[in-house]
């Protein structure tokens, strides 16, 4: 391949990677990549996890045998199979007297001078291919994973400036993964709150939006719970915020706990003492029994007074749910009324009857003060 090719090669490359929007994209921009770049039949990603000592697969492309799936669930492989990850790093790399990849054949040694042989040898006769490059990505000073590209047999074998140009593009891949890394980092931070870790009002108003607009097009099941925990500001009154703090992180384990109960729904907290769980798919009344044991749960704290609880569902007597506002409305009125009443277990929207209080409160105009608010949140009905 040409110099003017492998540069093109290597800034297509880093275009796929820059342009993906989720590591899955990116993990498989870097493959094809490099698959291209290498004029290679297939080529897979894998990471090390060193915590269990293994190379786990993220993802194959190009073509894969019947066994190998494009994005696996379970394809791991334990280190001590293919130590060159580790050894060739500490003991050639690290010294600089080799290049950073290597090339092994179906052939075995006497092909080519390949420098491990035996699981990866066995691999490419297995699979019916002929030779593979090898790269370790390094990230931060350390050994991330491997770039793998493999040729068919009867293709050309690689030679040592494959090698050396698969050095450059698995630190081309290196620099893609630690920007993707960065901007899923980054995009973690915007949506969860840093004090209990559930994810935050961003993230359900971005959820809350998506789902029900899935339940205009296809009529799917949205059920938002509306929490507010009694007696936060007591605590921090009496034994200070750093136990205020506490009370809130343990209840927001609690309603993640509960959360759990329901396949797919998210936990968050909304702001101060305000959480909400939101669930797309289950039924309404799944959703009121996870409700029901957080209730349950929160009222056998060591801090605060419980929690009161509003539920709303799309599947429930509540009319129309053409937007998001609606639905909350509905988990917020339901939550107002819980705690005027206060109920020891959650108010649900819509099943008091045609003239449901908690409905009516929901439609009525929004309040304009903190006063109307508080009004608004001592009304019965």
């Amino acid at each position: 391949m040409g110099e003017n090719r492998r540069l093109a090669a290597v800034v297509a490359l880093a275009q796929g990677m820059a342009a993906a929007h989720d590591p899955q994209g990116s993990w498989r921009a870097a493959a094809l990549g490099a698959c291209r770049a290498l004029d290679g039949s297939f080529a897979a990603l894998s990471v090390w996890e060193r915590e269990r000592g293994r190379l786990r697969v993220l993802v194959n492309v190009g073509e894969r045998s019947p066994q190998e799936q494009e994005f696996p669930e379970d394809e791991t492989y334990p280190v001590h199979q293919f130590p060159e990850i580790t050894e060739f790093l500490h003991e050639r790399w690290v010294t600089g007297g080799e290049p950073n990849a290597w090339v092994e054949t179906a052939g075995g040694p006497a092909r080519g001078a390949a420098g491990y042989c035996q699981q990866r040898v066995a691999a490419l006769r297995r699979r019916g291919r002929g030779s593979c490059v090898v790269a370790p990505i390094v990230l931060h000073g350390r050994a991330w994973g491997e770039l793998y590209v493999a040729r068919s047999a009867g293709a050309p074998v690689f030679r040592r400036a494959d090698a050396d140009f698969a050095t450059v593009l698995a630190a081309v891949v290196a620099a893609g993964i630690a920007q993707t890394e960065q901007l899923e980092e980054a995009r973690r931070l915007a949506f969860t709150d840093p004090l209990t870790g559930l994810a935050n009002r961003r993230a359900v108003d971005l959820r809350l939006d998506e789902a029900i607009e899935r339940h205009r097009r296809q009529g799917a099941v949205v059920s938002l719970v509306v929490c507010d925990l009694n007696g936060l500001k007591r605590v921090n009154d009496t034994l200070g915020h750093a136990v205020g703090d506490r009370l809130l992180e343990r209840f927001g384990s609690v309603l993640s706990l509960c959360g759990a109960m329901v396949p797919g729904a998210l936990a968050a907290r909304l702001g101060g003492d305000e959480f909400c769980l939101l669930a797309e798919g289950a039924a309404a009344d799944e959703v009121v029994k996870a409700a029901d044991e957080l209730c349950r749960r929160a009222a056998e704290l060591e801090l605060g007074d419980g929690v009161a609880c509003g539920v709303a569902s799309t599947e429930d007597e509540v009319g129309t749910v053409a937007s998001a506002r609606r639905l909350f409305r509905l988990a917020d009125a339901a939550q107002y009324r819980a705690k005027a009443l206060r109920a020891d277990r959650p108010v649900v929207a819509g099943r008091d009857g045609p003239d449901d209080p908690v409905v009516r409160l929901a439609d009525e105009p929004s309040p304009r003060t903190p006063a109307d608010r508080r009004r608004f949140r001592g009304r019965r009905g």
